[in-house]
């Protein structure tokens, strides 16, 4: 008799950057970045299903289709770092928009590095799970963490931050492709090209942003000190995202900044009704109005969408099949 799959129906939450320098490249052919990430409501709805099987098949649905989609791949990692074969099915609803800068396939893939091991029965520690995180995407390490958290390297070294303050906020995701890769060269940052004076001056730029950001007390707006690098070169190729983050400015957002190297906006205010009227301010383009989430929320949500298998709430989540 074959034995009864296990089911979780998951939330990838999508992710803001607080702020991010871009410093030179490095010899891997990366670039040496500081960033604060932080995690917001929107998310992509994930179904999971296990089967212990003989052998192993993994088949993706997804609305839109995903060539290259980084849930299979991240399957195949989780499976082979525990031994385990099985009969995997997935069902990927994507809400996060594509390529725009808010980590939608990243989370995407980090919902499976921690979910499929605890319905497959087995247990990875958290080293372990960043490991496979960071061969799949610079921001995947991330999303095993949630809330606020300062990354260093590529963007796979991650420090949690204290969590941020309840605040509301807008997401606008105009129709506007912008190539990362052409951003990363428009920005000029090859090997030496920083002198070590100005890669200095960002670093400790960075580090106040940082700290305020990170002795921000409850009712307080986010310090509005951070920067995102990719702004000067995305805003001169797309003026039209430049006249959107003036809008969300007017509106009374604080900060509005590029999230990555876009093509989103986000914007944060002091309430939902101020974030809800920019959304109704700006009818043309798609926007969401969201809330920061923080670290103690992301895992309560997790805790919660995989509480039939899971032992306790510790994390990484650990099975009760184990």
């Amino acid at each position: 008799m074959s034995a009864a799959p296990r089911r979780a129906r998951l939330s990838a939450l999508a992710k803001i950057n607080l702020g991010l320098k871009v410093l030179g490249r490095r010899a891997d052919g990366y670039h040496e970045l500081r960033t604060v990430f932080q995690t917001v409501s929107l998310a992509d709805a994930l179904e999971v299903e296990f089967t212990p099987s003989r052998s192993t098949s993994i088949a993706v649905r997804s609305e839109p289709e995903i060539p290259g989609n980084l849930v299979e791949r991240g399957a195949r990692l989780a499976l082979d770092a525990i031994r385990v074969t099985g009969r995997v099915e997935f069902r990927l609803r994507k809400r996060i928009p594509m390529g725009a800068g808010l980590g939608g396939g990243s989370s995407d893939a980090a919902a499976v590095l921690l979910a499929l091991p605890v319905l497959a029965g087995k247990n990875l520690p958290l080293s372990v799970l960043i490991r496979l995180a960071s061969e799949l995407g610079s921001d995947v390490p991330f999303f095993l963490l949630g809330g606020t958290a300062v990354a260093l390297d590529r963007g796979t070294e991650v420090y949690p931050l204290p969590d941020r303050p309840p605040t509301s906020g807008v997401l606008v995701a105009p129709a506007v492709h912008v190539s990362t890769a052409e951003a990363y060269q428009a920005l000029g940052r090859g090997p030496g090209g920083l002198t070590s004076e100005t890669e200095q001056y960002m670093i400790s730029g960075f580090q106040s942003c940082a700290w305020e950001l990170g002795q921000a007390l409850p009712g307080t707006p986010a310090p509005a000190t951070g920067e995102n690098d990719f702004e000067s070169v995305v805003f001169s190729r797309h003026p039209r995202l430049k006249s959107l983050k003036r809008r969300l400015e007017k509106l009374g957002a604080h900060p509005a900044m590029l999230s990555g190297s876009g093509s989103t906006l986000f914007g944060l205010f002091a309430g939902r009704g101020e974030a809800e009227r920019a959304r109704q301010s700006i009818p043309e383009e798609r926007v969401f109005v969201i809330s920061l989430v923080s670290r103690a929320r992301y895992r309560a949500l997790w805790w919660r969408r995989l509480s039939p298998h899971i032992a306790g709430k510790v994390w990484p989540p650990q099975s009760r099949y184990a």
